[in-house]
């Protein structure tokens, strides 16, 4: 009795392991299904915990790793933080964004503004006065025109011509950001994007004459063909068109109609009225009475001995 007993409390132990593990796999495996597949489709993203703007280096505690889906991974992006630390910032990053490649400089091209020029290009800076700088509204990233005045070899006149358009400005003085707020930026000098070539003619320009920036809008690329004025031109054409309300050269000269107006009427005046005659009050003892005094008549002049006929 013993023996059957312990044998058949083995099978049932047995049976009811057996029951609970199958119990438990099925369980486990519907909970889990939809979490593990949604598990699988995530990665880790590399975005910036501040506002992160360029000619910085990229410090671990920049950034911070996000739970994104691989659907949703930008191309670019980072995975982890040792890919991005110590890499020069070439674009503004905001808080939050996703840190691209193309914003980044190759560790070793160094900090400040030499990563943020492109290969090819150079960044020259020129003197600048608050009115050659637009009021100090020459910002990074906006685009100007350099005008430059002075007076050429042998030139009788001084002149100022466009020597360059269209150029971007990275850097007022040691922003190499314009400022959140849109306010104006006070600096002696203006660093900008060009050439080889076109840095020749910036920097002896900068050194031979005045220099005045010229901002345009931004969305503006179209390059004004320009001659350039001198002293003499300014006052004949310019100054003659400010000083002059006529027609000048380059103005056709008003034609003349001449045309018969009706002259205007005559007014007709009315007669003056005869003068009233006086009237003056006379008392007689006690007697008063009103007389009235007729005006004399105009005086005729008497004829000359010559006029008797």
């Amino acid at each position: 009795m013993d023996r059957r007993f312990i044998t058949v409390l083995g099978a049932s132990l047995l049976f009811a392991l057996l029951v609970s593990t199958v119990f438990y796999q099925m369980t486990s495996n519907r909970g889990s299904g939809p979490k593990a597949a949604e598990a699988t489709n995530m990665t880790d993203m590399v975005v910036a915990k501040k506002l992160l703007g360029p000619g910085s280096t990229i410090k671990p505690d920049d950034v911070q790793i996000i739970k994104v889906a691989k659907d949703n991974f930008p191309k670019g992006a980072f995975s982890t933080i040792e890919q991005v630390v110590d890499r020069p910032i070439v674009m503004t990053i905001l808080q939050d964004e996703p840190v691209i490649d193309g914003r980044l400089a190759q560790r070793g091209a160094g900090t400040g503004l030499a990563p943020i020029i492109p290969v090819g290009m150079r960044a020259v800076s020129v003197r600048v006065t608050d009115v050659s700088a637009v009021a100090g509204f020459v910002l990074p990233g906006m685009r100007v025109d350099v005008l430059v005045t002075g007076r050429p070899q042998n030139a009788k006149d001084t002149i100022t011509t466009t020597v360059l358009q269209n150029v971007q400005v990275l850097s007022t003085g040691t922003s190499l950001q314009a400022d959140p707020r849109g306010q104006a930026i006070q600096a002696p000098t203006v660093t900008l994007l060009v050439d080889p070539k076109n840095a020749e003619i910036l920097t002896l320009a900068n050194n031979e004459g005045r220099i005045q920036l010229i901002l345009r809008n931004g969305s503006d690329e179209s390059a004004a063909p320009t001659q350039g004025v001198n002293v003499a031109q300014l006052y004949s054409k310019a100054g003659a068109k400010a000083f002059s309300s006529g027609p000048t050269e380059d103005q056709p000269r008003p034609r003349i109609i001449y045309r018969e107006v009706a002259p205007k009427p005559t007014a007709v005046v009315a007669p003056a009225p005869p003068p009233m005659p006086e009237q003056i009050v006379v008392i007689r003892g006690d007697k008063r009475s009103v007389e009235t005094i007729k005006p004399a008549a105009a005086a005729v002049p008497n004829p000359g001995p010559g006029d008797a006929n």
